[in-house]
């Protein structure tokens, strides 16, 4: 189960890790229990973000602000692909390749993010015209921000689990 508030949506008769892919057999969907109309945003009752306790204000300069350091953190992708299995499920998405999404964080690594938490990571589709990719830009120019003391890190961070397709506008860098 991804969050303690969402109910057990899919029954997978076998999911099995081979070979850093994944293999679901006599899987059946049943109504999805996160909402798609947020979109390119995730359902917040479903993934409201959650913070990672070692980053804060006076941390910064040795955890989100060291080159490298949320490689230190970011959990495996044997780890996140069984959760976006199942926030596919959760999010009804119709088309269940995992390839065509990125299990995302919400609150991202660069902004201290929790690493593993499910209430932290959701299946952002990589199609539409505000995608993962397009999100990624604005997590880095907003950890820039913060590592370079224009931005707090709870302004950033507040502004992108708001909203993050309008994150750079409200804090004043985009």
């Amino acid at each position: 189960m991804r969050v303690l508030v969402r109910s057990v949506t899919a029954v997978w008769a076998a999911v099995a890790l081979v070979g850093g892919g994944i293999i679901i057999t006599g899987g059946v969907a049943e109504a999805a229990t996160c909402s798609r109309s947020y979109l390119p945003l995730p359902d917040p009752g479903c993934t409201p973000g959650v913070y990672y306790s070692a980053v804060t204000q006076s941390t910064i300069h040795s955890t989100i602000c060291v080159s490298g350091w949320t490689a230190t953190v970011r959990p495996s992708t044997s780890y996140t692909n069984a959760l976006k299995v199942q926030g596919i499920a959760d999010y009804g998405y119709s088309d269940t390749n995992l390839a065509d999404y990125e299990e995302d964080h919400m609150i991202p690594l660069e902004l201290g993010g929790s690493p593993k938490d499910p209430g932290n990571l959701w299946p952002e589709p990589y199609s539409g015209t505000q995608t993962a990719h397009t999100k990624d830009g604005t997590e880095t120019k907003l950890k820039n921000a913060v590592c370079a003391g224009t931005v707090t890190l709870s302004a950033a961070r507040t502004a992108i689990k708001n909203n993050w397709t309008t994150a750079l506008q409200v804090t004043g860098i985009g």
